[in-house]
């Protein structure tokens, strides 16, 4: 049978030395995890804004643009600041739905940022680019008559790395080409 003989313990600065070492860790995980949180919190609002400009991009894809008859109910944007309309010389049938030239195209005017259901603060605008005329779309321009680029901007108050305090407002933008049927 072995017995233990040698019952020495720790010495006080053997004690101490740990807890330095053990409270220098918890200092630098409590530095790590409100960073890492943000990156989290940041990921989560990017893909949901992704999804809403998504979303937007599939209602728009189904809308219908003919030239014979004239149903034009994706619209044109007469600026960057403004929604679509129907353009002169076209109306827009859907259904039970016509919109004249000049109004609003359907579902595409500007949504702020408590008209999303399920989505408050997030804010959501189309913008719609005939490429048919100057300057036309992308560079080097196409100019096609029977092509439209669509912009879908998702805005959103991300908060700050630092103390929780508001950031400025960031912007997911996604894009997708459209041709008459």
């Amino acid at each position: 049978m072995m017995t233990i003989t040698d019952q020495r313990g720790f010495t006080v600065a053997e004690v101490l030395i740990a807890a330095v070492i053990i409270t220098l860790a918890f200092v630098a995980l409590a530095t790590v995890v409100p960073i890492s949180t943000y990156g989290v919190q940041e990921g989560n609002q990017v893909t949901t804004a992704s999804f809403l400009a998504d979303q937007k991009l599939e209602q728009i894809r189904i809308l219908p643009w003919t030239a014979s008859p004239a149903n034009d109910c994706l619209g044109i944007s007469a600026s960057s600041t403004e929604a679509p309309t129907v353009p002169a010389g076209a109306s827009c049938t859907m259904g039970a739905t016509t919109v004249a030239a000049g109004g609003t195209a359907p579902g595409l005017a500007d949504e702020s940022s408590t008209a999303i259901t399920g989505f408050a603060g997030y804010s959501r605008n189309v913008r719609i680019t005939d490429c048919g005329s100057a300057p036309g779309c992308f560079t080097p321009a196409i100019t096609d008559s029977a092509m439209r680029l669509v912009t879908v901007t998702v805005t959103y108050t991300p908060l700050s790395a630092s103390a929780g305090a508001a950031a400025g407002p960031k912007s997911v933008l996604v894009q997708m080409v459209v041709t008459q049927r």
